[in-house]
């Protein structure tokens, strides 16, 4: 999904289908199916996504996504420093017409109150911890399908972002928040990185053209310090290596689960379950991080 419009200011923003409309109209240009373009087009919606961001002068974001740059505009005027990824060409070229004066002082110094540097090209051919300096936060409205990938990059390996402000499909928005349950991969993987919350769902007809699902405005904290991390006698790959297998079967049995796809001795799985108070009958996608963190260090201690 994309962020569209014009405005005349942070407060200010006109946005309307009708006007979205015109504007591609005027432009030539017409939302590309094949790109997930979807042009927000929903003035509230706009005005919750600069709330989560909470842009000052001085801030660095990394915006994935500007679309037609109302976004983009409106965090230039809160007077942040943007570097803003855009892989259609026909949008980089309108953003940089509209936005001139900040590309200009971009190219002077990238980290300027109200600079924006704008990359062009896909954002999974980008090395996304070396184009902005730390600290900063990201502004992104991710397709359904590399929503996964842009996640990992960006919270797998430091330096992390401060927030994430992003606009997802709203069943990837449930996946990533899901509480123990109908935990997934997925969700145990990004909650362990940082504390989710959901901020707004957005129906479709926010967006021009209006898609046939709904999204939400997802708001991630990644965690400072030790928060959630393995102890020292653990380590971050081995914990995924357990997460994997567990939803390698998410239904079955836990500790059928772990034994098969680990290729570890049942009596072994068993004491680790029994050592932390996981019941072996109790299914992976029940498992909340801590328990999986909990597990991996008992299983670690069995290895000695």
């Amino acid at each position: 999904m994309t962020a569209s419009g014009s405005a005349t200011g942070r407060g200010t923003p006109r946005l309307d289908p009708l006007a979205v409309r015109r504007l591609l109209r005027d432009e030539g240009l017409r939302a590309r199916h094949s790109l997930s373009q979807n042009f927000l087009a929903d003035p509230d919606v706009l005005e919750a996504i600069l709330d989560e961001a909470g842009a000052s002068p001085g801030d660095r974001i990394l915006e994935i996504g500007p679309g037609l740059g109302i976004l983009t505009g409106a965090l230039l005027e809160a007077g942040a420093a943007v570097t803003a990824i855009e892989l259609d060409w026909r949008l980089a070229a309108l953003v940089r017409k509209r936005l001139s004066g900040a590309v200009g002082r971009g190219s002077v110094d990238a980290a300027a109150p109200g600079a924006l540097t704008l990359v062009e090209g896909d954002a999974l051919d980008q090395d996304l911890a070396t184009l902005v300096p730390p600290p900063f936060s990201v502004v992104a409205n991710l397709p359904y399908h590399i929503t996964s990938p842009i996640l990992h990059r960006l919270l797998d390996a430091p330096p992390r972002p401060t927030k994430l402000v992003l606009m997802v499909q709203w069943e990837v928005a449930e996946r990533i928040a899901a509480p123990p349950g109908r935990m997934s991969y997925l969700s145990v993987f990004v909650q362990y990185h940082a504390a989710v919350r959901i901020s707004r769902r957005v129906p479709g007809d926010a967006f021009e053209p209006a898609p046939s699902v709904a999204s939400a405005v997802i708001v991630l904290e990644p965690r400072a310090g030790s928060a959630l991390r393995v102890p020292p006698e653990a380590d971050d790959d081995g914990l995924w290596a357990l997460v994997q297998a567990g939803f390698r079967e998410r239904r079955k049995m836990v500790r059928n689960v772990l034994s098969r796809q680990l290729r570890i001795a049942q009596p072994r799985i068993d004491a680790a379950l029994a050592g932390v108070g996981i019941a072996g009958d109790r299914r992976p996608q029940t498992l909340s991080v801590e328990e999986w963190i909990a597990l991996r260090a008992a299983l670690d201690g069995a290895d000695g």
